[in-house]
């Protein structure tokens, strides 16, 4: 059964949501990250997943056979963040066998297809309401009582992360191991902020983000207030492009970054061989190459938009984990990001060892360094 009601966007998940984890064929309301309220019998035992990378978020709770509810998914995983992928297939080889889909936004996805893999829930980015709403596909698939649910890691994903992760962990009837997993996050990004809200008049480096430097030959892709933006805000620094790109994401032009000068330039990178072969993106990740990371920034900043700008002078220029702006993982990036920033303040802080510890207490597969690079020997 599927029910669609819209209701303020503040509305919090039901109260089922907090408590004890759910018995078996149990049909609940849940609020979406969208304020969708949706019956759906919990907890699902077939999932489809609107995106293959958010194998990131079912990992930390179906930690033993992450697979195990998925029908299908996209097939963007693989050509997304492909080191990610195979240290995943490595443990888990049956991925290979799911069923995959196009995107919704491209018009891709394959309705047919989804409605014969019989799924208990479909579950998608807020990115892909638009498309859904338009393609009609919502009531499509109510009429043969298959829900969608929303969730984000990717629009706002400081404000969103905790209330996903705890949609999630209702679907699965896994909602007491989703709220361990919110716990640990918000301890973890405390270890920042609880920092940086003691100290008066703190001296905030400009910051510029380029989202995906290198995978075109265009530049340069950054953030706004929001993702990546909002992180660098909440490590202490001053996002560059906030008042000039108005969303989530947007375009800054060279001659904006060099009357800008920024202090510190961070660039998001993953491996993209599937997407861009041989490309100067900065492929980071599981078990990245450091010193390939360190020769491909070097190499974005023989690009006009970099020169004379001081954060290259001085050696400020790192290298990030792209993924970060859509997992919950996003506090392990805030810590970095405070430690590149603000070295005297964090000196003590090791996000390598957060990671470390986050695949130990939820993942399947071993933390492989490989997702910060900086051409700063200090940092």
């Amino acid at each position: 059964m599927f029910i669609f009601k819209k209701v303020a966007f503040a509305a919090t998940i039901s109260l089922a949501l907090f408590s004890a984890d759910s018995i078996a064929g149990e049909t609940v309301t849940i609020t979406d990250i969208t304020g969708r309220e949706v019956e759906v019998s919990v907890p699902v035992e077939r999932v489809i997943l609107g995106e293959g990378r958010q194998i990131y978020f079912v990992a930390a709770l179906d930690t033993e056979a992450p697979f195990e509810r998925v029908v299908g998914w996209r097939d963007d995983f693989k050509k997304a963040d492909l080191d990610g992928y195979n240290e995943y297939l490595e443990t888990f080889p049956q991925m290979e066998g799911i069923p995959t889909f196009g995107g919704m936004k491209d018009g891709t996805f394959n309705l047919e297809q989804a409605i014969e893999l019989n799924p208990d829930v479909i579950i998608m980015n807020t990115e892909a309401k638009s498309a859904t709403q338009e393609s009609g596909y919502i009531e499509k698939l109510a009429k043969v009582g298959i829900p969608l649910v929303y969730i984000d890691f990717r629009e706002k994903p400081i404000a969103h992360t905790d209330q996903s992760m705890r949609i999630i962990g209702q679907l699965f009837g896994k909602v007491a191991r989703a709220e361990e997993f919110v716990e640990f996050r918000q301890e973890q990004m405390a270890k920042v902020t609880d920092v940086l809200d003691k100290i008066e008049d703190l001296k905030k480096p400009l910051v510029f983000v380029e989202r995906a430097g290198g995978y075109s030959d265009d530049c340069c892709m950054s953030f706004g207030n929001e993702n990546f933006g909002k992180m660098v805000e909440m490590a202490g620094g001053n996002n560059m492009a906030k008042d000039i790109i108005p969303g989530t994401f947007g375009t800054v032009n060279p001659e904006q970054i060099i009357a800008s000068d920024p202090d510190q330039i961070i660039i998001t990178g993953a491996n993209w061989e599937n997407y861009v072969p041989s490309g100067n993106w900065v492929g980071l990740g599981a078990g990245a190459d450091n010193a390939e990371s360190e020769r491909k920034l070097n190499v974005l900043m023989q690009r006009p938009a970099f020169t004379g700008v001081k954060a290259v002078k001085d050696g400020n220029v790192h290298g990030i984990w792209h993924q970060f702006y859509n997992s919950p993982y996003q506090f392990i990036a805030v810590q970095q990001l405070a430690k590149w920033l603000h070295p005297d303040l964090f000196k003590d802080l090791d996000p390598s060892q957060t990671f470390a510890d986050l695949h130990e207490k939820f993942l399947p597969v071993e933390y492989r360094p490989g997702y910060f690079a900086s051409l700063n020997p200090a940092k």
